[in-house]
């Protein structure tokens, strides 16, 4: 399919209790072991090695920002703190083959930034395929696909992106991944956050079972754990093919700080007995930004905007860095005009990015539901493993107080912006919440359908992280069936919502209408993992509405 985008503006930074607190002695000395372990057989044997693949991301109408991660010497894996400053040459080509060279050049891999190397490449053709490898010590990396985007000005038939969300390798298997890579029909895949998982090894698995074991196998805490951590998951087959596919767009959710994470700390940190919230929050972003290739925005946050000709623009939003802690009996109501989502200065930067946009479609890439969301008479023996999921009180209220629910007046100062200035076909793409939505988005929810829809939202369930039927430990769809149509009775905005299943979803874009399909997978503990498309919903241009379309795209 032919694709379409332009550049990257970004804006400010930064800157509880727990239900166990981890012990974190011998987190870094012991991770050499059970990580070597996990690395490809060839790790020991040859050096210098790509065995953490090669990526793409951030792509702009002339550039793109490649990405990979070299191994110098065997002992030199992720967070050691090992190994040579080692030569890392990068070649973009027009072709698979790199016959058509049209940009090349090298760079120093050190341990200072763990052995990662990011070229930022300029000066290439927009919406045009390329091809790329690194090479080092005479081994070459895999070759790989990426896509410019269209000029700013350009007319685009239409867009596809992947989206995903929530990939907890303990578990699973990432079949999504493997699926999206097999379309090669996309000009890029946006995951929404909580792309790793903190956890010590068993803590958040499937069903009480590790399918496979984390490494480090403790909760991470330090800058060495958070990149050990990091290059786990890089090792994983279908990542790396997805990577090697198409350029990702990224942003970060609390899963890869620690839950619930805040400005000031985190549900899943416990200050002194793990360090310093500040340090390890910086320990995190610097893992994140040496293995992701995400162009940072000023002061390290990630939160931009991109563009794909006239068609869309995406405005990534970072919702953790500038936070008030989640609303509880000590911190305050959700309804608090001092408390913030999103921080003062992303707000009126987000609402000015939607105010002057002049393309058909305004995305957001948001981590966490906007869509109001109440629990309804749900039975007891439904509510608490909702309760659990969602992190609310067990006895039962009626938001969940992580997401845009626990943040009124942010919301509200939003969804009234995008009536009064009358911006339209306002589209969130939203991760987070382990389920599958599609939802208008409500101006007031308690008169929703007589008042007005200000915009809509597509919901991707997670990769692997447990959903309902997880926690109550019963057959896929047997919970859904009872808790969908109750929470649509209580939430008339929600056209639908699946509680169960694992997948992922393929956005497509024209200028008639933004269409999600959504796509589910057999089983997430199985490798060779089956997809189905399940549903798809839409919303056609100047309506703010969602409906369902009964075929893919």
């Amino acid at each position: 399919m032919t694709s379409r985008y332009r550049s990257s503006e970004g804006v400010n930074s930064l800157t509880p209790r727990r239900r166990t607190v981890v012990k974190a002695a011998a987190a870094t000395a012991v991770l050499a072991g059970p990580l070597a372990a996990a690395l490809p057989a060839r790790a020991a044997a040859e050096a210098p090695a790509f065995l953490h693949g090669v990526a793409s991301g951030d792509p702009l109408p002339d550039g793109i920002l490649l990405w990979t991660r070299v191994t110098p010497t065997a002992e030199a894996i992720p967070g050691s703190g090992l190994g040579p400053d080692t030569e890392v040459s990068w070649t973009v080509a027009k072709d698979k083959a790199l016959t058509n060279i049209v940009a090349k050049g090298s760079l120093t891999a050190t341990a200072a930034s763990d052995h990662t190397v990011k070229a930022d490449i300029r000066g290439l053709e927009p919406a045009t395929d390329y091809w790329f490898r690194f090479s080092a010590g005479g081994t070459d990396s895999p070759v790989a696909r990426t896509r410019t985007t269209p000029a700013a000005g350009a007319a685009v038939p239409g867009l596809r992106f992947g989206v995903v969300s929530c990939a907890n390798w303990e578990a699973g298997y990432f079949s999504a991944y493997r699926h999206l890579a097999a379309r090669g029909d996309l000009d890029a895949w946006l995951h929404l956050g909580d792309y790793i998982y903190e956890y010590k090894s068993g803590e958040y698995g499937t069903r009480g079972t590790v399918v496979r074991p984390h490494a480090p196998a403790n909760e991470i805490l330090t800058l060495a754990d958070y990149r050990i951590r990091h290059g786990k998951y890089k090792t994983d087959a279908d990542l790396q093919s997805l990577h090697h596919k198409a350029p990702v767009i990224a942003i970060w959710d609390d899963h890869e700080f620690a839950n619930d994470t805040w400005s000031g700390g985190a549900e899943n940190h416990t200050e002194g007995a793990e360090g310093t919230w500040a340090a390890r929050q910086a320990a995190a972003k610097q893992a994140y930004f040496e293995w992701m290739p995400v162009r940072p925005a000023i002061a390290g946050t990630t939160y931009r905007r991109l563009r794909f000709g006239k068609l869309a623009d995406l405005s990534l939003l970072d919702l953790r860095s500038f936070r008030s802690q989640q609303a509880s009996t000590a911190s305050g109501s959700v309804d608090d005009p001092d408390r913030t989502l999103t921080g003062r200065a992303q707000l009126d930067w987000l609402k000015a990015g939607l105010k002057s946009s002049d393309t058909t479609w305004r995305l957001v890439g948001n981590s966490v539901m906007i869509s109001p969301f109440a629990v309804g008479s749900l039975t007891a023996d439904l509510l608490k493993p909702l309760a659990k999921l969602l992190g609310l009180p067990q006895e039962g209220l009626a938001v969940n107080t992580d997401q845009w629910d626990g943040y009124t007046d942010d919301r509200r100062e939003l969804l009234a912006h995008l009536r009064s200035n009358a911006i339209g076909n306002t589209v969130f793409l939203t991760g987070d919440i382990h389920m599958a939505w599609a939802n208008d988005v409500p101006v007031d929810a308690g008169t929703y359908p007589l008042s007005a829809s200000a915009a809509t939202e597509f919901v991707v369930t997670s990769v692997t992280s447990d959903n309902l039927d997880d926690i109550v430990k019963v057959p896929e769809g047997t919970v859904s069936a009872i808790a969908s149509p109750i929470i649509r009775a209580a939430n008339r905005h929600v056209h639908w919502v699946d509680t169960d299943r694992h997948g992922y979803g393929v956005l497509d874009i024209t200028a008639e209408r933004a269409q999600m399909d959504y796509y589910v997978l057999s089983d997430r503990t199985k490798a060779n993992a089956t997809s189905s498309w399940t549903r798809s919903y839409r919303t056609r241009t100047g309506t703010q509405k969602v409906e369902r379309t009964y075929d893919p795209v």
